[in-house]
């Protein structure tokens, strides 16, 4: 099938999806649009539960497997919208709707280049595609769920918006829930003991620890304190302040290794994460991926954002159309020729990549 043919019904396939709500763990309709892409181009698929997935036509289980993924739930419009956001809107070369960039695009145009490549013959790797749930809630039944099901992969592409250019690393995530105590009393009386007095000092080491490692592709560790909750009323110094901490995690570090540090040298009485699961990402930069895309003109950089990368223990890059400032906006958006550039440009780079007489 030619690209542009490809390219225009990936653009008609992702107004589809803008139009059918698929709010985490609701994805059951936009599952059904998807189906009907591979059922209409005679492709075989499998759907679990609302990930739906396939590979290619001439899988060799001797070959390794590369991975490309991106997702099809959306996070649920702000307030600030004026346009209807499941609406597909065309003005001045941009296509509007919720999920448009965030992912969208870079899902549609992962799914044609799947479809382009699909029937070729010997090729160096085998391709598994998984148009995958729950990404934004980082939910149970994602692309984690998958993992056990699918071929075992050795590299992944996943789907986000990057402007094209390529992500070779990305920061993992652990949230901490911690406790600073006190003595309880009547707000009446003297206490030297004061939970949310506290909580100062405590506070202040949060803003000024630094971890030791940094890198090259991330930089260092961003810890930051983005919740706090304490009292239940006016005139009683309560017993406890909760604070939610939230950690940035460089490949420097596991998120075991930041969860002993913390316990072991922050002053809060308690500190627990909430999950350890959320890891950093990265492929090295002498990956064929990374050198096929640098030969077609992309740039390199590590990303602070999490995707489901961080559910992946193969090497993995980042890599899509659209840009990341856009996501959970407003009248979010995508140009039309940023679709079309990233349909071209994933061929391109697994031309460079897959095809054995390369």
């Amino acid at each position: 099938m030619k690209i542009n043919d490809l390219t225009q019904k990936a653009i008609s396939l992702l107004k589809e999806l803008i139009e059918t709500q698929s709010f985490s763990s609701e994805e059951e309709q936009t599952a059904q649009l998807i189906e009907q892409w591979f059922t209409s181009h005679h492709i075989p698929f499998q759907r679990t539960k609302n990930n739906v997935w396939t590979t290619n036509q001439h899988f060799d289980k001797n070959k390794p497997t590369l991975l490309l993924n991106s997702h099809h739930d959306t996070v649920k419009p702000n307030s600030a919208y004026t346009n209807d956001p499941f609406k597909a809107i065309v003005e001045d070369g941009k296509l509007y709707g919720l999920g448009s960039n965030d992912a969208g695009g870079c899902l549609v145009s992962l799914i044609a280049t799947f479809t382009y490549f699909y029937t070729f013959k010997d090729l160096k790797y085998n391709l598994v595609i998984v148009a995958s749930a729950e990404e934004e809630s980082s939910g149970a039944n994602g692309l984690n769920s998958m993992l056990p099901i699918i071929p075992p992969i050795d590299v992944a592409i996943v789907g986000e918006p990057t402007l094209m250019n390529l992500t070779i690393a990305e920061k993992g995530l652990v949230v901490f829930d911690a406790v600073v105590e006190g003595t309880p009393s009547h707000a009446a009386h003297p206490n030297t003991d004061n939970a949310i007095y506290n909580t100062i000092e405590v506070l202040k080491w949060f803003q000024e620890f630094q971890f030791e490692k940094t890198s090259q592709a991330l930089g260092d560790v961003k810890m930051t304190v983005t919740q706090i909750k304490a009292g239940s009323q006016h005139n009683v110094v309560p017993a406890h302040v909760d604070l939610v901490i939230d950690v940035r995690v460089n490949d420097a570090y596991s998120n075991e290794e930041i969860a002993q540090i913390l316990q072991e040298k922050s002053p809060c009485t308690k500190i627990t994460p909430r999950s350890l699961r959320l890891n950093s990402s990265a492929i090295s930069p002498e990956h064929d991926l990374v050198k096929a895309g640098l030969a077609i003109g992309r740039s390199t950089y590590g990303s602070p954002t999490l995707s489901d990368q961080a559910v992946l223990s193969c090497q993995s890059l980042k890599l899509g159309p659209g840009d990341s400032t856009r996501s959970h906006s407003a009248n979010e958006f995508i140009y039309l020729s940023e679709i079309e550039e990233g349909i071209e440009l994933y061929i391109k780079l697994l031309n460079k990549c897959i095809l054995e007489n390369q």
